[in-house]
């Protein structure tokens, strides 16, 4: 939730107008995530709304957001849907770039979760993925496999000696894994579940945030990215396994491992972690290119993603 486009009260006035609302009263620009602009909006009845530019996503790719919202919080997922404006779009547009508000819902994002939180968030994942299991949406994750193949090809010249022979073995253990377990089930993710698009009261989730990324693919990679992010040694990166075992826990309360998945995941674990290293490569040297910076614009480090790969592929068998 960094912010790359900057806008002033007309703006946002401008882009209210469209909405049966009170009026304005504040506006405040959200640090955090990589990919959009995010505004925290308060209106003078003291409702607080969330404003999200989307940076990446064109008009045509962001329509799906709201009905895949709408479904998620009548399955009982903790979302927040976006509003419709006084033409009933969920979608509208500012400054050239697709937008939309959605309620600010309660909660902080966890710091350091402990293991009960890890629980939750597992179970809140097997829920997301058991009520979009039969969702009419056809759209591939276009961060998966043959996105980070292709980025991998890139930036391996960039790389030391070591970072391209980690990288190197990385892709050649996700392809065995993929290659002795065909069957692995497969559906719609939400491609980004990391602490930051959470929120939390004590150890209840009360909010998963940041839909952009959804599409088509292995449940098992949904499960590493999450788990990755919470299931660490605070204040340590380390993978910690009591807390992964809580929040496997909790998603087996929702649904059920396969076997095949129980083989699978200590490689979809370093895998996930390598699909985020390389990520965060490309956006920084964009936000470089671009000279996309400044206060409100959060980089996030590629280094602790590439260790942590070169951790989890160790506890995987190297």
């Amino acid at each position: 939730m960094s912010v790359y486009t900057l806008l002033d009260a007309s703006d946002i006035l401008s882009f209210l107008d469209g909405y049966v609302l009170p009026p304005l009263g504040s506006f405040t620009p959200i640090k955090g995530g990589i990919e959009n602009s995010n505004y925290f909006v308060e209106l003078v009845d003291g409702r607080e709304l969330v404003l999200t530019l989307f940076e990446e996503l064109k008009a045509g790719e962001a329509l799906f957001l709201g009905p895949l919202l709408d479904h998620l919080e009548a399955g009982g997922v903790p979302v927040a849907t976006p509003l419709q404006d006084r033409a009933g779009r969920y979608l509208g547009e500012l400054r050239g770039k697709p937008a939309q508000l959605a309620p600010r819902l309660p909660g902080r994002h966890p710091e350091a979760p402990g293991p009960d939180q890890c629980r939750a968030m597992g179970a809140t994942l097997a829920h997301l993925h058991v009520t979009l299991r039969d969702y009419p949406l056809d759209r591939p994750n276009t961060h998966g496999a043959a996105w980070w193949e292709s980025l991998a090809r890139r930036w391996q010249p960039q790389l030391s000696i070591g970072e391209g022979e980690l990288l190197g073995r990385l892709l050649d253990r996700h392809a065995d894994i993929c290659a002795r377990h065909p069957g692995l089930p497969r559906g719609l993710i939400h491609g980004d579940l990391f602490r930051d698009n959470t929120l939390f009261m004590a150890d209840a989730v009360t909010a998963v945030l940041d839909f952009s990324e959804t599409g088509q693919d292995y449940w098992l990679l949904d499960i590493a990215i999450t788990a990755n992010d919470f299931c660490r040694q605070w204040p340590s990166s380390t993978p910690d396994a009591q807390r992964r075992a809580a929040f496997l826990a909790g998603y087996e309360s929702a649904r059920p491992l396969t076997g095949a998945e129980r083989a699978a995941l200590p490689v979809f674990l370093a895998v996930a972690a390598m699909r985020f290293w390389l990520s965060r490569l490309d956006i920084n040297a964009r936000n470089r290119a671009e000279q996309r910076g400044g206060e409100h614009v959060l980089e996030k480090d590629p280094g602790e993603m590439r260790e942590l790969a070169r951790t989890l592929l160790t506890e995987a068998g190297g």
